[in-house]
C-alpha cells in the first residue's frame, strides 16, 4: 500500500523505467495488432505484474497502490507515456477493476472481479450499437427478456475496446419498457457463453486499435451477473463514464508529455541545431502552446480529481479535463510531426500512430461537440439569475460574496 509521497514518486519512477526500457522499444511490433503483438503484450504484462507495478489505480483491499485519484495522475501519465502502456500496466482495465469493486457481489465477484484484479481475465464495455445514438442512451436497442428465473439477452455492439481478446463483456441493454430511469441494467458476460460472438474487427482510421464488433443471440444471464441491481443501468453508466473520461485524460496528457519531449529533442539534436531551429519564432511559439495547452490540461485535470475523491460528481470539471487533454495532445502531437517533418509521418517515428489516436480522443468517450454543448447548457443554467450556486471552479460574484 502506498501513502507517503517519497512512495508515491518512487512507484512513478519504476513505471516510467519500466515503460522507456520495456514498452518503447517495442512499440512498432505491439502496433501489429496480430496474434505476435497479442503474445507480446501478455508477455509485457507478466513482467509489469512482477515487478509490482500492474493494476496501480485497483482498489486498495486488491492490489492496488494508491488511494486516490489526484495521486494517481503523475503515475498514469507516465503509463500513458506510450499508447500501449495502459494495456501492459493494467490501466485499461482500471475503470472496470473500480465498477465491478464497487457493484459486484458474492458469485459476480469471485467469477470475474477477481481474476480482473490478478491479471488473469481482460475485460471489455459493450454499450455503442450499429443503429442507436451513442451520447443518447434511449436509443439503445440490445434487450434482456426475464424468462422465468434467467434473463435472454439479443443485440449487436460496435466499437468496443478489446473485444477481440477480452474474457469477458459488462453489456448495457435494456430490460424494460417505459422511462430510461429504471429501463436499462448492465449484465456481465462471460466470452464463453452460448451466443456471445465476436463478429469482426473494426479498424479506426485504417488501423486496428483493437476495436470490434460483438453480437449477443440469446445468450443466457444468470441472476448473479447482474452488475449493481436490475434497472440500475443508466446510474453506472453516468458513474462510469467520469472516471473514465479521467483516467483516459490522464493517459492523454502523458502521451502529449511524450510528443514535447520528442519535439524538443529533435530541436536540440544536431539536425535541429543544423536547421536553427531554436532561432525560429514560428517553432518557439508552437513550443509555448504545446506546453500552455498541457499545463492547463493537467491543472483542470487536478481539479477534477480532487472533486472525484471528495465523492463529488461535477460533469463541467469532469468534460472540462477530456476536452482539454484530448486538446492538449493534438496540439502536441501536430506540432512534434511539424518539427519531424516526413520523419514524423513514418514508421521512423511513434508519431503517426500516436497522431491517429489523438484523432480518436475526439470521437471516444463523448464527441466534442456534444460534450462543448452539454457544458454550454450546464454553464447558462448555473449563471442563471437565481441559480443556487456559482459557477464550478470561479469566485463567487460579487452579489454572492456580499450576500
Amino acid at each position: 500500500m502506498q501513502h507517503a509521497s517519497q512512495d508515491l514518486d518512487a512507484l512513478r519512477q519504476r513505471v516510467r523505467q519500466f515503460v522507456e526500457q520495456q514498452v518503447l522499444p517495442n512499440e512498432l511490433a505491439l502496433g501489429a495488432c496480430d496474434e505476435a503483438a497479442t503474445a507480446l503484450t501478455r508477455a509485457l504484462q507478466q513482467r509489469a505484474r512482477a515487478a509490482g507495478i500492474f493494476g496501480n489505480f485497483y482498489p486498495l483491499a486488491d492490489g492496488g497502490r494508491v488511494a486516490s485519484l489526484r495521486d494517481y495522475l503523475p503515475i498514469a501519465a507516465e503509463e500513458g507515456r506510450s499508447e500501449f502502456a495502459p494495456a501492459i500496466l493494467g490501466g485499461d482495465a482500471t475503470l472496470d477493476a473500480y465498477m465491478l469493486g464497487q457493484h459486484a457481489r458474492g458469485a459476480l465477484r469471485e467469477r470475474f472481479f477477481v481474476p480482473l484484479v490478478r491479471g488473469e481475465a481482460l475485460p471489455c464495455y459493450a454499450m455503442s450499437e450499429p443503429d442507436s445514438i451513442g451520447s443518447i442512451p434511449a436509443t439503445l436497442a440490445s434487450r434482456a427478456r426475464w424468462q422465468g428465473d434467467h434473463w435472454r439477452l439479443n443485440g449487436r455492439k460496435w466499437f468496443i475496446c478489446r473485444a477481440g481478446r477480452a474474457d469477458f463483456a459488462t453489456v448495457i441493454a435494456r430490460t424494460a419498457d417505459g422511462a430510461l430511469d429504471g429501463a436499462l441494467t448492465m449484465l456481465v458476460v462471460p466470452r464463453e457463453a452460448s451466443g456471445f460472438e465476436f463478429v469482426r474487427p473494426l479498424a479506426l482510421l485504417g488501423r486496428q486499435q483493437g476495436q470490434g464488433e460483438l453480437r449477443f443471440d440469446d445468450v443466457r444471464i444468470e441472476p448473479w451477473q447482474v452488475l449493481g441491481r436490475p434497472g440500475q443501468g443508466l446510474a453506472l453508466m453516468q458513474q462510469r463514464l467520469g472516471l473514465g473520461r479521467l483516467l483516459r485524460a490522464a493517459h492523454w496528457l502523458g502521451l502529449a508529455q511524450r510528443c514535447f519531449d520528442l519535439l524538443c529533442a529533435r530541436v536540440h539534436s544536431a539536425r535541429g541545431q543544423q536547421a536553427r531551429l531554436a532561432d525560429k519564432q514560428l517553432l518557439r511559439a508552437r513550443v509555448y502552446r504545446v506546453y500552455r495547452d498541457i499545463a492547463a490540461a493537467r491543472g483542470l485535470l487536478h481539479d477534477a480529481a480532487d472533486g472525484f475523491d471528495r465523492g463529488e460528481h461535477d460533469a463541467i470539471a469532469v468534460n472540462l479535463a477530456k476536452l482539454a487533454a484530448s486538446d492538449a495532445l493534438s496540439g502536441a502531437v501536430d506540432s512534434a510531426v511539424q518539427v519531424m517533418g516526413a520523419e514524423g509521418l513514418s514508421e521512423l517515428s511513434p508519431l503517426s500512430g500516436i497522431y491517429r489516436q489523438a484523432r480518436t480522443t475526439h470521437i471516444l468517450d463523448g464527441t466534442d461537440d456534444a460534450l462543448i454543448s452539454t457544458i454550454g447548457r450546464d454553464l447558462l443554467k448555473a449563471s442563471a439569475p437565481g441559480a443556487p450556486s456559482h459557477l464550478p471552479g470561479l469566485a463567487p460574484t460579487l452579489d454572492e460574496a456580499l450576500a
